[in-house]
């Protein structure tokens, strides 16, 4: 049995991207596992408005956008654009 928790995405990310800054801090496996969650629709620590959006946008095709923190405590973002082409991982001052 294995203790790796796999789900089915709920929509496709398009092209990833990083940007740089997000590159230099951001732990390499923080990001796989905050896009793992991302694409199966957890949307990490974004307020319930932002939530409600983000599953309207789901069924809408909207614009998603997700929160969270590394292990270490460092906040940043993932967005995947409304036609799903693009998702990018980012810092908050990258915006």
């Amino acid at each position: 049995m294995s203790d790796t928790l796999v789900t089915t995405p709920k929509f496709l990310l398009g092209q990833t991207v990083i940007t740089a800054n997000a590159n230099a801090v951001l732990p390499e496996l923080d990001v796989i596992v905050a896009l793992q969650r991302h694409q199966s629709g957890d949307w990490g620590d974004v307020d319930n408005h932002d939530r409600q959006i983000n599953e309207d946008d789901l069924r809408s095709g909207g614009r998603l956008f997700s929160v969270y923190h590394t292990t270490g405590g460092t906040k940043f973002w993932i967005i995947t654009e409304w036609d799903h082409s693009v998702t990018t991982v980012l810092m908050p001052k990258d915006y």
